[in-house]
């Protein structure tokens, strides 16, 4: 795990934005176990083969999590945003139950192909 995006991570001030941020960080290498991380554009973005798969950030009321190579993907409705090119986005905002397994499952799906 790249030290940047530890230091990304501790450096969240607010607690339940760090705990999502760290699970999900965790979510990621248990699905994608060749990805490698690194910090740019200021947040933690997700690679393999070179090839972007997420990226995680944070704003003032949600964490957003973005899965690339996902044009194909079938999600349930209302649950994402359409990315620019072929990225998909979630919003976290606090108290809502984030379905790490919906999340998991989406990210492998997009990942297998790179």
């Amino acid at each position: 795990m790249n030290e940047e995006v530890t230091k990304f991570i501790a450096q969240i001030k607010v607690p339940w934005q760090a705990e999502i941020c760290s699970k999900l960080r965790q979510v990621i290498h248990e699905t994608v176990p060749d990805v490698t991380e690194r910090i740019q554009y200021g947040k933690p973005h997700f690679l393999k083969n070179g090839k972007y798969t997420a990226v995680i950030s944070t704003a003032k009321g949600w964490v957003s999590f973005s899965i690339f190579n996902a044009a194909a993907l079938e999600v349930p409705e209302g649950q994402f945003e359409a990315g620019s090119g072929d990225r998909l986005t979630t919003k976290l905002p606090e108290g809502k139950t984030v379905d790490y397994e919906l999340l998991s499952s989406l990210l492998k799906q997009a990942s297998d192909s790179l």
